[in-house]
């Protein structure tokens, strides 16, 4: 099992993986690498399949070959997203499961993989947040390792490579130092693209006298600000030299917000139609604002093209989540965040999304030397 924050490279790092054994510069004695990401995984939700039917509908290109026996094989099943998972994985109810032929629910078959007790031979890497580990019996993980991000000179590496022009990589470099906040936050790969994003179009557009972003809240407010005004320049034809919101941007951010927190109290990251639906946004709005905030909002195709809707990362939803708290309290005096008591599910989320409020993040700043500095500045 690996384990670690959003946004700070666990499936950048099963991509690798995977692409390095495909390519053959690694990890030679696997014969087939599957990955499957829960995201997809809950689309299969309530169907049924056997394993072997289960990999077919990830990988044609098993099914077009006619493999139908792995047992002498070396397989390596990858699991990305633990998190995301919306199937109960019942360990302690789930039947015993070992027939690769015979069909049964995808909890079950996952429980049984995970288990050992279906395709013994194979091996298993989970990818999650550290609270969704829990989910998994530790009798069933034999090694967890932890990706914590860059290290100082990584993050230094990163705006070094992201900006080939030496002066805006040393003036990003010298801020990001000067502020604990973010210089901590810049451990997360993620951040140290929004912070890249925020800084060059402030120093390329800020007034004389404008108070460049040094706390986190102001980080993701700057940074809605751009997008929100990018998108209306792409979309709306407002004029390049116009700072201000359109009308419209303004209610995409509150839509959003408000879906952002209906679905951190539920504990989800992934939203399908349904959840949608509960937030009175239809799949041709939600692709609308995809298009329009693409680096806040996008849209995804799943198997057999089912499409699901997330946040580009974790802490852009907490802090929309956190904007339509103060909203609706400054709009209506009602207190989103104290209607009931989350529950321990919620918690894990809810308390993260009141610190953007009040303090900075404290996080871990040591690293782990999958983390690749050049990979993430080539985003």
């Amino acid at each position: 099992m690996t384990t670690g924050v959003a946004g700070i490279g666990k499936t950048l790092l099963t991509h690798k993986f995977t692409l390095d054994w495909a390519e053959g510069k690694a990890n030679q004695d696997i014969d087939f690498a599957f990955l499957l990401t829960f995201r997809e995984l809950n689309l299969l939700k309530g169907k049924e399949f056997s394993l072997l039917e289960l990999l077919h509908q990830f990988s044609v290109e098993t099914k077009e070959s006619g493999i139908y026996r792995y047992d002498h094989d070396q397989v390596v099943f990858i699991l990305d997203g633990l998190d995301e998972c919306r199937l109960p994985l019942d360990f302690q109810n789930n039947p015993i499961w070992t027939d690769v032929t015979e069909p049964t629910s995808v909890d079950v078959l996952l429980t049984n993989i995970i288990r050992g007790v279906l395709l013994p031979s194979a091996r298993i890497w989970i990818t999650t947040r550290p609270a969704a580990a829990n989910q998994i019996p530790a009798e069933c993980v034999d090694m967890v390792t932890e990706v914590r991000g860059f290290t100082d000179p990584q993050k230094e590496e990163y705006f070094r490579k992201k900006f080939r022009e030496g002066t805006m990589a040393s003036t990003i470099i010298s801020h990001v130092k000067k502020s604990r906040s973010l210089h901590i936050m810049c451990h997360i790969p993620v951040f140290c693209w929004i912070t890249a994003t925020v800084l060059v179009d402030f120093f390329k557009t800020s007034q004389r006298g404008e108070e460049v972003p040094k706390t986190v809240t102001q980080m993701y407010s700057h940074f809605l600000r751009v997008q929100s005004i990018q998108g209306d320049r792409k979309y709306r034809e407002r004029a390049e030299t116009d700072p201000l919101w359109s009308s419209e941007s303004r209610e995409i951010i509150v839509s959003l917000g408000k879906l952002a927190f209906n679905q951190l109290e539920k504990g989800q990251l992934i939203f399908y139609e349904a959840d949608l639906a509960e937030c009175d946004i239809d799949i041709r709005a939600a692709s609308v604002y995809s298009g329009v905030f693409t680096q806040i909002f996008k849209e995804e195709c799943g198997l057999h093209q089912d499409r699901m809707f997330c946040f580009v990362h974790l802490s852009i939803q907490e802090f929309l989540a956190a904007l339509y708290v103060f909203l609706s309290y400054i709009n209506t005096g009602v207190n989103l965040l104290s209607e009931e008591h989350p529950t321990s599910r919620e918690a894990e989320l809810l308390p993260s999304t009141r610190v953007l409020w009040t303090r900075p993040y404290r996080v871990r700043t040591d690293t782990w030397t999958c983390s690749s500095a050049s990979s993430w500045a080539s985003l």
